[in-house]
């Protein structure tokens, strides 16, 4: 039998007593020139009659019984019957953004069928001026998010007049054109994140020892400096509660350009200065709830410990940490909060860099398994946690995409929530643009929405900080 690893088979256990373990993407797109108004069915015509054969990781599905003793084994599916898996919808409220998000927040809520291959995408139409978007959910035991967001990409092409393209979920239907504009794609789901240690390639002993060594350095820089947060630091908010069974979701785009010229103006990196104004959105926010902690919130980072020329058969290898970076969020100052965060993640990469990726991970297992664990408790204590939300910064296409012909405006990866993580936010640059994604448990950020415009005033504030505003 082909048993789960002992991490998706704790998920797989843990999601009866939690909330369904999805993970998605969000693509919106315009229709090309001279499309009829039945474009979008003729899509959906077209994905429900593929006969390119299914990626053989979109058939299998996890299932135990008595065969299993109980235990977690794959099973493969002969044949997937892609009409249960690839569904059409339409706005009918209006078509406005928010319409669309809401109606994203109720699919990625809903669990997946555990008798199928755990996979779903929807056609959505009825948005502003003929626009549709794309939305694929996976179980996250069936792939993580790099591999899911990876495949949806590569389905891609720069070439608007390419047209019958393979479907995403078509077994090696990746094109070489697109593979060169790309580069890996990491996301802050410490669920992965801890998956990786099982394959880090340092020997038990010299990863003991960095671990000892890690944990000695870091209380000491904890004890003496500003950018290192101690295990169990983070205050407690709303955002480490239990999830509630309805999602929220809200995104946008802006230019790349204003990201570009703070990080000029700051000389700072490009995710510094994003994560400077999720951590202005999310501090206006609490302020506005009256729950703004007087200590730092801390968010969840990857870290990338390769080089950018790295090949492209070790694109999946264990080759990024993480690190606990202070948000400043009790800071007024925006320039002070930039600056904070700026040395905390250039002190983090120097840290996981030299003690490694696997190391840098277990280090972090002490503030991960309580921030995720205690909110199953019945009376789960609410002094400290470990984190209080990841924040991922994803790289996406460099050049701008198509889709059969349908120009892809806009991509959201759309990551997993649940009980003591109940929001993440990740952003994705996708050719000129950089497109903010939040996405939430509905009873804890049930005006979810409001972060849009707090995400344009956090940015108009640090470009007014630093002079950028004529």
């Amino acid at each position: 039998m082909d048993w789960l690893d002992p991490l998706d088979a704790a998920m797989m256990t843990a999601e009866a007593l939690s909330r369904p373990l999805n993970i998605g993407a969000v693509l919106i797109l315009s229709p090309p020139k001279g499309a009829g108004p039945h474009h979008v069915d003729e899509l959906h015509r077209a994905a429900v009659s593929g006969r390119d054969p299914v990626d053989p990781r979109l058939r299998r599905y996890p299932h135990r019984g008595a065969q299993t003793v109980g235990g977690w084994v794959w099973r493969e599916a002969d044949t997937v019957d892609l009409s249960q898996h690839c569904r059409r919808m339409r706005l009918t409220s209006g078509g406005g953004r928010n319409d669309l998000w809401r109606a994203i927040g109720r699919l990625h809520a809903e669990p997946l069928d555990r008798s199928r291959p755990m996979w779903m995408s929807y056609l959505i139409d009825g948005l502003a001026e003929g626009r549709f978007a794309f939305y694929v959910k996976i179980h996250h035991t069936v792939m993580d998010g790099v591999a899911g967001f990876q495949m949806i990409s590569d389905a891609l092409s720069p070439d608007p007049k390419r047209r019958s393209m393979p479907h995403f979920y078509a077994a090696q239907h990746r094109e070489q054109e697109v593979r060169t504009a790309r580069h890996t794609l990491e996301l802050p789901n410490p669920l992965p994140m801890l998956r990786s240690v099982a394959g880090t390639a340092v020997s038990a002993v010299a990863l003991a020892g960095r671990i000892v060594t890690g944990e000695v350095s870091d209380l000491v820089a904890s004890l003496t400096g500003d950018t290192t947060v101690p295990l169990l630091a983070a205050p407690h908010t709303r955002f480490n509660g239990r999830l509630g069974h309805e999602r929220t979701v809200a995104a946008d785009t802006w230019p790349r350009t204003r990201i570009r010229a703070l990080q000029d103006k700051a000389g700072v990196t490009g995710n510094d200065a994003v994560t400077a104004v999720v951590a202005g959105a999310l501090r206006r926010w609490l302020l506005d709830h009256e729950e703004l902690p007087t200590q730092s919130l801390v968010a969840i980072c990857p870290i990338t410990v390769r080089s950018r020329g790295h090949a492209t058969e070790e694109r999946h290898n264990n080759m990024f940490g993480a690190w606990l970076c202070p948000l400043g969020t009790h800071l007024p100052d925006p320039l002070e909060r930039l600056d904070l965060i700026h040395r905390s993640m250039s002190e983090g990469k120097h840290r996981v860099a030299s003690r490694g990726p696997g190391a840098s991970l277990l280090l972090l297992a002490a503030a991960i398994g309580p921030t995720v664990l205690l909110p199953m408790l019945p009376f789960s204590p609410k002094l400290r946690t470990g984190y209080n939300l990841p924040i991922s910064h994803v790289p996406g296409p460099q050049a701008e995409m198509y889709w059969n012909g349908a120009h892809v405006e806009e991509i959201y990866p759309v990551s997993a929530v649940y009980d003591g993580q109940a929001l993440n936010v990740t952003t994705c640059s996708y050719a000129d643009r950089i497109g903010f994604g939040y996405v939430a448990g509905r009873d804890v950020v049930p005006d979810i929405d409001t972060l849009i415009p707090l995400t344009e005033q956090s940015l108009t504030e640090l470009e007014s900080a630093l002079g950028l505003l004529t």
